[in-house]
């Protein structure tokens, strides 16, 4: 997990609350996205936030070989320019994927990255491809799973037997049934009010048990949640994952 924090991080700017002022490292949230590592030593980025950069350095992430994006909201997009390095470390393009209307939004934000390779590594050299079906990525099945974010319809992602599903207001009938026999479950989970775009912790709960992955982590969190506080209020299976979480699927 290289981020677990909202679109505001914690500690957010200017907060006095316990949770910015927590000396917890486990309460000190980077925007969130997560990197796959495969047995091949390949990584596969999911979104790519404005903290890209810092994130690379603490994980020490030496490659990206793909991105898959959930949407393009600028708390999981904005820090795109950051894969440059890596395409200057590897003199190879990095292939993107999403949403068609996600590809598009790419396209016209950040045109200038959206290239073929040549002789220089000065921008990013990405190629845009549209998924609506399972795909298979370095050797992995990639299995989108549609899910709503406020008035939006944007992608979580099922790799094997984990999956990530983050800015989750209603997660459908139809996509539930994808996410049987999880071991891990990557999961929403903004604060404890009701909010129109993404569920609050209640509702987390609730669909940790519906989908009943062997163990739920919940990321996306504001500063409204402190660590040890959550920890202690949830059952065994359930978890509050942090900056820096490592798991094995």
């Amino acid at each position: 997990m290289l981020g677990v924090g909202s679109s505001a991080g914690t500690p957010v700017v200017g907060c006095q609350c316990r949770t910015c002022l927590s000396n917890n490292p486990k309460n000190k949230r980077l925007r969130c996205s997560a990197a796959i590592i495969t047995d091949n030593e390949e990584v596969i980025l999911i979104d790519t936030g404005p903290d890209l950069r810092s994130q690379s350095l603490i994980a020490g992430l030496k490659r990206v070989d793909a991105v898959l994006y959930t949407h393009t909201h600028a708390d999981h997009l904005h820090g795109i320019d950051d894969l440059r390095a890596f395409c200057q470390i590897q003199k190879k393009q990095i292939p993107l994927y999403g949403k068609t209307d996600a590809m598009q939004h790419i396209q016209q934000k950040f045109g200038y990255a959206i290239r073929a390779a040549g002789d220089f590594w000065d921008l990013p050299v990405l190629s845009l491809n549209p998924i609506s079906e399972q795909f298979e990525l370095l050797g992995i099945k990639v299995t989108p799973i549609p899910v709503r974010h406020g008035y939006s319809d944007i992608l979580g992602y099922r790799l094997g037997n984990m999956a990530y599903l983050t800015d989750v207001s209603d997660i459908p009938a139809s996509s539930l049934m994808l996410l049987e026999g999880l071991e891990i479950l990557m999961l929403d989970c903004l604060r404890y009010k009701a909010h129109y775009s993404h569920i609050n912790m209640e509702q987390s709960i609730a669909y940790a048990g519906l989908i009943n992955a062997k163990n739920t982590y919940f990321i996306h969190m504001t500063h409204d949640i402190e660590f040890e506080e959550l920890s202690a209020m949830l059952p065994e299976n359930l978890h509050v994952a942090y900056d820096g979480l490592n798991l094995t699927f």
